[in-house]
């Protein structure tokens, strides 16, 4: 059995769904154009935890929700399904575990998944699961490093003790996403961020509805009631969700579609406020 699963993937099951047809080698390019696929076809979101349901990280599951059920996932779920795509078709990588900031100096736990990525001759940060402010393409893994994805701007700085934090360019300058070390992750370490993350009280993702989506010129994010949509020079949308479009709101602006019984229960629980 492979470390990250990748020999229990459906390769060309994914590949359908994320609509990439061709050889797929472990080059830049590939790894370029499964990323920017990945990002595309699968949105970031939490329903199963609204819903009462364990979030399961097995590769038999992953497929199950996010490829046959064409549902989406958060950071774990979407960065392992990657690496197992990353895995078979034959990259070296490793694991991150990195400490979300979102503009704060705050120190927080180490509770979010990515990627470090060899191709051609050098090392990439791959992350397929940070939800609204999440890269398109693989960012170069070195200090000072920045580029253009789509019409948002991403930068990696270096700080004391190997320390690298992932930024995105706001009208107002540079504004920091998530900081790691140079420590690798395996799986079973994201087992245990995947308990915390899904059952903690402290959890942001056990007591309101999250899903987002980035796309090259707009990001959509539902947190709660409050659904927001971001463009790169600064303007923002804000409209409040009442419990009866949800599901509605859900199929139109992130392609997740709810069965019957899915959709009334997350009803439910969304009126219920929860």
């Amino acid at each position: 059995m492979s470390l990250w699963s990748g020999d229990e993937l459906d390769l060309d099951a994914y590949s359908a769904r994320i609509g990439l047809a061709g050889e797929l080698r472990p080059d830049l390019a590939t790894l370029r154009a499964i990323h920017r696929a990945h990002v595309a076809a699968f949105p970031f979101e939490n329903l199963e935890i609204m819903l009462g349901r364990p979030i399961l990280l097995d590769m038999e599951a992953l497929q199950d929700k996010m490829v046959a059920a064409r549902r989406g996932g958060y950071c774990y779920e979407q960065n392992l399904l990657f690496a197992a795509v990353l895995e078979r078709i034959g990259f070296a990588f490793t694991g991150v575990g990195a400490r979300v900031r979102m503009g704060s100096d705050k120190l927080r736990p180490v509770t979010h998944m990515a990627l470090k990525v060899e191709a051609d001759g050098g090392h990439w940060l791959c992350d397929v699961g940070f939800g609204g402010e999440g890269l398109l393409e693989p960012l170069a893994f070195q200090d000072g490093a920045r580029a253009r994805q789509g019409d948002w701007t991403f930068g990696i700085a270096c700080e004391p003790q190997d320390v690298h934090v992932l930024r995105s360019l706001h009208p107002e300058g540079w504004f920091d996403l998530y900081a790691f070390g140079p420590e690798p992750r395996f799986p079973i370490d994201y087992a245990v961020m995947n308990h915390y993350i899904s059952t903690h009280p402290h959890s942001p993702f056990v007591s309101r509805v999250v899903v987002q989506q980035t796309e090259p010129g707009v990001r959509r994010s539902l947190v709660g009631s409050s659904l927001s949509t971001a463009r790169p020079e600064g303007a923002t949308e804000q409209q409040d969700v009442k419990p009866e479009d949800l599901v509605e709101l859900l199929q139109r602006e992130f392609r997740i579609e709810l069965g019957e019984a899915d959709a009334d229960a997350l009803a439910r629980v969304y009126s219920s406020g929860t």
